[in-house]
C-alpha cells in the first residue's frame, strides 16, 4: 500500500491514526491484524484442495474514567477501505461509558515507535508450498504401491499486527506460522501412523525422512498385541511431551494460583507453589520472544482481558524471556502489569515454550534401553478432569507400541490415560535431548515448542479404548 507522500503503508498507519484521534480526551489502543495464508490438503494419496486467503481486522480498547476507577470499552470488526473507524471507536467508547471499573486498570505504556512501524504487511502465497507439493506427489505413487494411504495437510501463514496506544507507543510485529501434518493408515492391517513438522517457511522440511518415519511404524503395526489397562514404563517423544505440558502452561496464573484454583496453589495457604522443587531432573521450563526458530512478539498484543494472564491495558508493554521451571524448581507465574504492584515482576505468557534439562539421548536411543514398555506417538481429546491436580484425561492415537528387549515388536490396542503433568514432572526416569517439535492436540492453537523425549515409569493407562 502506498500514498503520495510515500510512506510505506500509510493506510494501515493512517487508519490508526484516525482512531486514536476519534477516541479525543480518552485513552485508546488500536490492534491492526493482518494475515495472509496459504494451505494444502491431501487424501487416499491425491490433492484435494489447495487455497489463499487474506484477512484483515481492527481492535480498539478505550478506557474511560468512571467514579470507581477506569472502565473498557472494545469493539472488532473486519478492517477495509469503507469501514467506518469513528463509528466502532464511538461504540466502543459508550460500551466503556456503561462498564464496571476494570480491576486489572493500570496507565498505559509510553514506549516510543518501532523501527519498521509503517513497513507494509508480510504477505505469503501457495509458491511457498510449491515444493511440498512437487515432493508429495513421488510419496502419493510410492504410497500407492505399497497399498497405504498418505493423507494431511500444510498451512503456511504470515500475520503482521500494529499495536498503538494514545500515550505514544507505536509497535509492529510479523508472526510466521507453519505447520505439516502427515497421517498414514494401512488397510491391510489397519494400522495407523501421524508425525508432524512445525517451521517457519518450509525450507527445512524433509518430506523424504517423514515418509520414511511413517513406513516403520506402519510395519510396526503389522503385527499387533492386546494388552489390559494398568501402569507401564512408557517412552514418550518430544510432540506428545508438548502437549502436556501445554495444558500445564496454560493455566500458569499467579492469581488463580494465589486464589487456590489451580495446581500451582500451595496448599492450606493463600500463596503460590513458587520456590517448591517440582522434579530432582535440573528440568528448566521457559518462554522467551527472542529465541531464535521461534520468535514472538517481543511486546504485549491483548485483544482482551483473561483475568490473571493478560490485560488490554498492558497492550504494546515490552515482554521478556522467563524461565517458569528453573533447574526443577518453579520459579514465576503470569502476572500482569496491575499485579506485578506487590513487588512481583511482571511476567507474561509468550507464544513458545521450551523445556529442557540437558539430556542426549534420542528416541532411539531410549527405545534401545527399554526393556519392557510402551512406546507413545501422539495424544488427543485431552480434557481437564480436576484443575487442583491438573489430573487430565486423554486418548492415545494412530500408533501405541510395545517395547521389548529394546526394540518394537508390536502394535498395542489404544487406550485413555489419567494423568497429571505437573506430578509427572517429579516422576521421571530419563530425559533426552530437546528438538524442536510440534504437538497433535493442541498444534491449531501451539506450534512453537522445543521439548525432548521422556520415560515415566508408570504411566497411567486406565482403561482400553476403542479409538483408531
Amino acid at each position: 500500500m502506498s500514498r503520495k507522500d510515500g510512506r510505506a503503508d500509510a493506510i494501515v498507519v493512517d487508519w490508526i491514526d484516525r482512531a486514536l484521534a476519534a477516541a479525543d480526551d480518552a485513552g485508546c489502543v488500536a490492534i491492526v491484524d493482518e494475515t495472509t495464508e496459504a494451505n494444502l490438503r491431501w487424501a487416499n494419496n491425491t490433492l484435494t484442495t489447495n487455497g489463499q486467503r487474506h484477512d484483515r481486522s481492527i481492535t480498539i480498547h478505550v478506557f474511560t474514567e468512571i467514579g470507581s476507577g477506569t472502565a473498557v470499552g472494545s469493539m472488532s470488526a473486519p478492517l477495509t477501505a469503507d469501514t467506518d473507524i469513528e463509528e466502532l471507536v464511538r461504540r466502543a467508547r459508550a460500551s466503556a461509558g456503561t462498564g464496571e471499573a476494570a480491576p486489572d486498570a493500570v496507565e498505559l505504556v509510553a514506549v516510543g515507535v518501532d523501527e519498521g512501524y509503517a513497513t507494509p504487511a508480510a504477505t505469503t502465497s501457495i509458491t511457498v508450498l510449491a515444493e511440498l507439493a512437487l515432493g508429495l506427489g513421488g510419496l502419493f505413487a510410492s504410497f500407492e504401491a505399497a497399498g497405504d494411504a498418505l493423507f494431511g495437510f500444510a498451512e503456511h501463514r504470515l500475520t503482521t499486527t500494529w499495536v498503538a496506544t494514545s500515550t505514544g507507543a507505536r509497535r509492529r510485529h510479523v508472526q510466521p506460522m507453519g505447520r505439516l501434518e502427515l497421517n498414514a493408515k494401512r488397510a491391510a492391517t489397519r494400522a495407523s501412523a501421524w508425525v508432524g513438522q512445525s517451521t517457519a517457511d518450509f525450507t527445512d522440511i524433509d518430506l523424504d525422512a517423514h515418509a520414511a518415519e511413517l513406513r516403520r511404524r506402519l510395519d510396526w503395526g503389522d503385527t499387533t498385541v492386546e494388552l489390559p489397562p494398568g501402569r507401564y514404563e512408557t517412552v514418550l517423544p518430544p510432540g506428545a511431551v508438548a502437549d502436556l505440558l501445554l495444558s500445564a502452561y496454560w493455566v500458569m496464573s499467579a492469581k488463580d494460583a494465589a486464589e487456590g484454583r489451580t495446581v500451582w496453589a500451595r496448599k492450606g495457604s493463600t500463596a503460590t507453589r513458587i520456590g517448591e522443587r517440582l522434579s530432582p531432573h535440573p528440568i528448566t521450563l521457559r518462554s522467551d520472544p527472542a529465541q531464535p526458530g521461534l520468535e514472538q512478539a517481543p511486546f504485549v498484543i491483548a485483544h482482551s482481558s483473561v483475568s490473571g494472564q493478560v490485560s488490554v491495558f498492558d497492550n504494546a508493554a515490552p515482554v521478556r524471556g522467563t524461565d517458569w521451571i528453573r533447574d526443577g524448581v518453579l520459579t514465576d507465574l503470569f502476572r500482569t502489569r496491575r499485579e506485578a504492584r506487590t513487588g512481583a515482576d511482571f511476567a507474561y505468557p509468550v507464544g513458545n515454550l521450551i523445556l529442557d534439562a540437558g539430556g542426549s539421548a534420542s528416541l532411539d536411543e531410549m527405545i534401545a534401553r527399554t526393556e519392557r514398555g510402551l512406546l507413545l506417538t501422539c495424544l488427543w481429546y485431552i480434557r481437564e478432569v480436576d484443575p487442583e491436580t491438573l489430573l487430565l484425561t486423554g486418548l492415545t492415537r494412530d500408533g501405541v507400541y510395545l517395547i521389548e528387549g529394546g526394540r518394537v515388536v508390536g502394535a498395542v490396542n489404544n487406550f485413555r490415560f489419567n494423568e497429571s503433568p505437573v506430578d509427572l514432572l517429579a516422576r521421571i526416569t530419563e530425559i533426552g535431548a530437546s528438538e524442536q517439535t510440534l504437538c497433535r492436540e493442541w498444534n491449531d492453537w501451539f506450534t512453537h515448542t522445543v521439548m525432548p523425549p521422556i520415560r515415566v515409569p508408570d504411566f497411567h493407562m486406565s482403561t482400553v479404548s476403542q479409538a483408531s
